[in-house]
């Protein structure tokens, strides 16, 4: 493994922090959130026009940039320290890789090159608080969790004229502003329920979209409802359901493993940049005629801290580079990434003291940022345990576990 970067990689990082330090300043911010869309379209244009983020690892093909996402897992890491609002990781990171991967050559020639130029913005529609299971991260994603008639969330039915969806989705990641929907429902009724991917335009006939209030401003989420809403099926619609259903669930368990190497990527960014604006300020703040960043308490704290970011941010390279060599390690990056984000901005609130509780500094959008994550993508300890389960780590063999027989069961693989 060369864990070093290229001057490709290199000219992207520094040119994206240049971008965003001049078009993402923190009035910039929060004027973005206050929009309709919860971003600003001149910064999308510029990300997307610019420097081709959208477009980043999709192939020459479609119009995109033919890199591997690791490149796009590294421009994430800049975008996350200025916490930029845009739909990159919506469209880029969750929904562009399976368009990509369950589409036909006419829906990926169609759509891919307007989302690699920015023209396009696409969303995942999953019903929700489910998308993390959705992507295998939390969980085995066989089961229910697309809902669907009495069990809620969206269901798909067929007619003569094609599919037709009904039903909701809540906690749709930019959801309110995406021109295209990859919507997660059930078909085939009960006794032979699977769930399929459909695409929905944005303005769609029967389509309601409600933007959200979100812990995280700075990821802006929606409700749907979907009432007779006519769908395009993701794929080709051959009738083998249960081979289709198949291909879905492995697209969106490979899609999650990448999707939460780049998020691990970003919350490395955030919490680099949440830990460098408390380092600015114990520097300057004095208390008793010196600065509180000369006091041994201070800098133990920033330590441990500093700690914390740099092995999460081993952690992520590591997960961006092993998912472009078949490894999956991204469910852990993340973890790692959001526990070292929430670490990195409670103590900067902290340490901040009176000005880091008000709505005028920037500290709480950080804070904000690890626990939005952490309820869309996480919770962390469940990250953890479905990491450990898929590895098997606390399974024992049947000749091990002996003198436990008294009131406790054997562990057995």
């Amino acid at each position: 493994m060369d864990a070093r970067f290229t001057a490709e990689q290199d000219d992207i990082r520094r040119t994206l922090r240049e971008l965003l330090r001049k078009r993402c300043r923190p009035e910039d911010l929060r004027a973005a959130l206050d929009t309709p869309a919860g971003h600003d379209p001149l910064l999308w244009t510029a990300l997307a026009g610019r420097l081709g983020l959208p477009g980043l690892a999709l192939p020459e093909a479609y119009g995109g940039a033919g890199c591997a996402v690791t490149d796009l897992a590294l421009a994430c890491e800049e975008t996350g320290r200025a916490l930029a609002p845009s739909p990159l990781t919506a469209t880029a990171v969750l929904a562009a890789p399976l368009l990509l991967a369950l589409g036909t050559a006419a829906q990926r020639a169609r759509l891919l090159p307007r989302i690699a130029s920015g023209e396009l913005t696409a969303a995942l529609a999953v019903p929700g608080p489910r998308l993390a299971t959705a992507l295998a991260l939390t969980g085995g994603n066989g089961g229910d969790w697309a809902g669907g008639g009495r069990a809620g969330g969206v269901q798909a039915r067929r007619t003569g004229e094609g599919w037709r969806l009904y039903g909701q989705a809540e906690q749709v990641l930019d959801g309110h502003s995406a021109g295209l929907l990859l919507v997660a429902a059930h078909t085939g009724g009960f006794a032979r329920s699977r769930i399929l991917l459909f695409l929905v335009p944005g303005e769609a006939g029967g389509l309601v979209r409600v933007r959200q209030t979100a812990l995280d401003a700075t990821r802006p989420q929606a409700r749907l409802e979907l009432r007779d809403v006519a769908a395009e099926l993701l794929g080709e619609d051959s009738g083998a359901a249960g081979d289709a259903a198949d291909a879905v669930l492995a697209a969106l368990s490979a899609v999650g493993d990448t999707a939460a190497a780049v998020l691990a990527c970003e919350a490395v960014g955030a919490a680099d940049r949440a830990l460098e604006r408390t380092l600015e300020y114990v520097k300057r703040r004095e208390q008793f005629g010196r600065a509180i960043g000369s006091f041994q308490a201070v800098k133990h704290r920033l330590a441990d801290v500093y700690v914390r970011v740099q092995a999460a941010r081993s952690a992520a390279y590591y997960a961006a580079w092993a998912a472009v060599h078949g490894e999956r390690a991204g469910a852990l990056a993340l973890a790692q990434g959001l526990e070292a984000l929430r670490a990195a901005a409670a103590d900067g609130i902290q340490l901040h003291g009176g000005i880091g509780f008000t709505w005028e500094d920037d500290a709480h959008l950080y804070f904000k940022r690890a626990w939005g994550d952490e309820l869309l993508f996480g919770p962390v300890h469940r990250l953890r345990a479905h990491a450990a389960d898929t590895a098997h780590l606390f399974e024992q063999g049947q000749g091990q576990g002996q003198g436990h027989e008294q009131g406790q069961g054997r562990v057995t693989a």
